[in-house]
């Protein structure tokens, strides 16, 4: 499955009520119709600038871990209807030691999709061949930075030479498992922008397949605090045009937000995500009222009248709000 010509197709469905239409005769037909995110241990081994770790009082409230018990519980409540599942959403999923149990249990439930989100840093060689080869997907990698100085400045702990070995074991393993998938995360801001111009001078010797590049957002009281896009819009066209077609030549899928989105953020209708985006975090699995160890999404379905809760979605008059985040429109290319 390629979820990125799917998220792609889904760009061009505009109306928001067709498509939950759609996600309800899903349900209503027991097919998988969406992506459970689990972060499976609320901590990480950095304190990336840009990120809630580097906030000292968040980095307290954030703690603990699913046990081993819980895994095949997760996977019959849920995995059968998974369109993609994705390890590792804000935390560091590394320090969670059952990611290849959690993998294999994706694949017995036949999940089309499953991806881990990491730095990179507590993974061996032989761990990531171990991963792919449980079944994972795709890996997406955290990278803030092009030159050694920036990436190791605002990734507080982490080593660019740590960085780039990974890089080299994914472009070998990509040979071995050619439906492995690599995808970079960069978060842009006013002191990383500019050496974007030199990316593939320094990363184009290794082998990805998506690059995605995110303007900062605020994320708490953290380390690093210039949240102003005003540089990033102005050099937009200079930098990240050209880097999408530095992309496009090298056939890396990229993904950045449409310009007339930077500044002020796109109006979100909350109701795709509040139908489709499934969390699961210790102590915490989809609804705060959901029990692991006696619901399924069907039981949970039937006691809540989800069905009709999401019929409801597509029929409500207004669209929902979710001010929780600021959400950017990004084009697929």
């Amino acid at each position: 499955m390629n979820i990125y010509k799917f998220l792609k197709l889904n760009r061009y469905i505009r109306s928001v009520r067709l498509k939950l239409l759609g996600i309800y005769l899903l349900h209503c037909l027991g097919r998988r119709y969406f992506g459970l995110f689990i972060d499976p241990v609320l901590a990480c081994n950095l304190r990336c600038r840009m990120c809630y770790f580097s906030d000292e009082n968040k980095r307290k409230q954030m703690k603990g871990s699913l046990k081993e018990d819980d895994l095949p519980l997760l996977a019959k409540a849920f995995f059968h209807r998974t369109l993609k599942l994705q390890i590792g959403c804000g935390a560091e999923p590394a320090l969670f030691p059952y990611n290849k149990i959690l993998i294999k249990l994706g694949k017995a439930y036949r999940v089309p999709y499953i991806a881990i989100t990491t730095n990179g840093h507590l993974y061996s060689d032989n761990d990531w061949q171990e991963l792919v080869a449980a079944g994972l997907d795709e890996i997406t990698l955290s990278l803030h930075g092009v030159k050694r100085e920036t990436y190791e400045y605002f990734m507080q702990n982490a080593s660019f030479d740590k960085f780039l070995s990974a890089m080299a074991c994914l472009t070998k393993l990509k040979e071995k498992y050619p439906h492995l998938k690599v995808r970079l995360n960069y978060t842009v801001n006013k002191d990383n922008l500019v050496e974007l111009q030199d990316f593939f001078s320094v990363f184009g010797a290794y082998r990805f397949d998506i690059l995605q590049i995110r303007p900062i957002q605020k994320m708490g009281d953290t380390a690093y605090n210039h949240f102003s896009w005003d540089t990033i819009y102005n050099s937009y066209d200079s930098i990240l045009e050209q880097l999408k077609n530095d992309c496009c030549e090298r056939n890396i899928t990229v993904l950045i937000p449409d310009k007339q989105n930077i500044m002020q953020g796109e109006s979100s209708d909350g109701r795709i995500t509040e139908a489709t985006y499934f969390y699961v975090r210790p102590r915490y699995y989809w609804m705060g009222d959901f029990d692991l160890e006696h619901d399924t999404y069907e039981t949970y379905s039937r006691r809540t009248h989800w069905g009709r809760h999401l019929l409801g979605l597509a029929f409500r008059r207004t669209a929902i709000n979710d001010s929780t985040r600021r959400h950017l429109n990004y084009g697929i290319n």
